[in-house]
């Protein structure tokens, strides 16, 4: 829900209150539905999402607080607005105070004021809430460039970028390999646009089945699926106003680009389940580790759904690329975790320094904070050693087979008799799972890249062979 516009469901038996109010409230720009009846009412909240619900209470067979509980139950981030007689003025206060109930009004000459007035402070305590939640948030980095770390002529140029793109509204394609700080970018171009008092809310694209991922971006209703025991909105609408982060893109299933794109054309969502569509207003910034040109020529990315995320391409430099930044980095996370350790460590070694500025870094600045991370925990000492990965002769030419796309195995070559081909396979597969991580220093997206398979393929392997 962006703005003061709302998705608005009213209920009274009585034909004319619910035309003056349809009427009343549209004028202010509001999407409004009517119902006549409780049952009405408790099947329109099980088929859509309502920002608002005002029912009357007293309504024959089904009453106004029943609809007030079945809304409770089914819909409970939707806020119900009592309409009240006279003599139903007793059972709205006991609802409003047992907290089920957002207002109560009574019926009186000023009703349409006092509903808008309502609504008003419904909506007004929504848009607190998100903002309170967004400054709490980033209450530690008022400036968000600030925790974006490096003097290098490529960060210079990177931060330049993120001031100028961070005013607009369009679309933002963040490119870089995995552990160089793509979510942090994005971050920043929040927190410097208009939108920064807004929710930012992250989704790893690659974390969720197709199916999931769907009910997660777009919502549900109750009964969608199994397990959908009410309704819930989307991500795309909890972060309305403010920016949603697509973090790797390039795992989607072309079935779910397809429903991506449409959300981008139209600017609306329908839940699963759902028939209506729920007008979004957010800002799209999505982030790849992969060569999308390559994944579009192998159609493995929809083209049509590039062009659109890819207004405003920005790429983040490998760590390798930077070098003058690791002593930077690296003593910003000396500083972190020696605090959150209550350890006195006051610098770091010049060798182990030195070692780190030559280090090759495959895993980027996440990599060099696990590593410091990791050396604070082990230092008995007032000063910083690190003990870097030691390189695999082994293992560093089995991948460079790998990624070449050569094999042990010679053209034509016997199994040793009693050797099973399923489990000489498996045994195969489990060493170029192992070679892979070992290469891409556990990063597991960047060891799929290096075996040429997706990232949900690569997690599947890695849980059958338990590794």
């Amino acid at each position: 829900m962006g703005g003061a516009v709302a998705n608005i469901l009213v209920c009274d038996d009585e034909r004319s209150i619910c035309e003056m109010l349809d009427i009343a409230l549209r004028r202010d720009g509001h999407r409004v539905e009517t119902v006549q009846s409780g049952q009405a009412a408790k099947n329109k909240i099980d088929g859509a999402l309502y920002d608002v619900i005002i029912t009357d209470i007293k309504m024959p067979n089904i009453d106004g607080i029943e609809v007030l509980r079945h809304a409770h139950r089914v819909s409970p981030d939707s806020p119900v607005i009592l309409i009240t007689a006279v003599d139903d003025y007793e059972a709205a206060v006991e609802a409003v105070k047992a907290g089920g109930a957002s207002d109560y009004i009574r019926k009186s000459p000023g009703l349409v004021d006092e509903i808008k007035l309502a609504i008003s402070r419904v909506l007004e305590k929504l848009t607190l809430s998100k903002q309170n939640f967004a400054l709490r948030r980033d209450a530690a980095s008022h400036n968000s460039l600030d925790n974006i770390i490096g003097s290098s002529p490529a960060m210079e140029k990177l931060k330049q970028t993120l001031r100028t793109v961070a005013s607009t509204a369009s679309t933002v394609l963040i490119h870089g390999e995995s552990g160089t700080g793509k979510e942090l970018v994005a971050r920043a171009v929040h927190i410097c646009s208009p939108r920064a008092t807004e929710p930012f809310v992250s989704v790893n694209c690659g974390a969720f089945p197709e199916t999931l991922l769907e009910s997660e971006l777009f919502g549900y209703l109750k009964g969608a699926f199994t397990g959908a025991t009410q309704n819930k909105r989307g991500l795309f609408e909890v972060a309305g106003g403010g920016t949603i982060f697509l973090d790797e893109i390039s795992e989607m299933t072309l079935a779910m680009q397809v429903k991506l794109l449409r959300v981008l054309q139209e600017r609306s969502v329908r839940p699963v389940g759902g028939t209506s569509e729920i007008p979004i207003d957010v800002r799209v910034i999505a982030a790849t580790n992969r060569d999308l040109d390559k994944a579009v020529a192998e159609n493995l990315f929809r083209e049509d759904l590039y062009y659109r995320l890819s207004v405003i391409p920005i790429r983040v430099p490998d760590l390798r690329e930077r070098r003058e930044d690791i002593p930077l980095l690296a003593n910003h996370f000396l500083k972190k975790y020696a605090a959150a350790a209550s350890r006195s460590i006051l610098r770091i070694n010049k060798d182990s320094l030195d070692a780190l500025c030559d280090y090759e870094w495959p895993g980027n600045v996440r990599q060099l904070e696990n590593t410091i991370e990791r050396a604070v925990a082990l230092e008995m000492t007032n000063e910083l050693h690190v003990d870097l990965p030691a390189e695999r002769p082994k293992a560093r030419a089995a991948a460079a087979g790998v990624a070449g796309g050569t094999s042990d195995v010679a053209p034509g070559a016997v199994l040793p008799e009693g050797v099973g081909m399923e489990g000489y396979v498996a045994s195969i597969e489990r060493s170029l799972l192992q070679t892979a991580l070992d290469r891409s220093n556990g990063v597991q997206t960047k060891a799929a890249d290096l075996l040429s398979i997706s990232y949900r393929s690569f997690r599947h392997l890695m849980k059958k062979y338990e590794l």
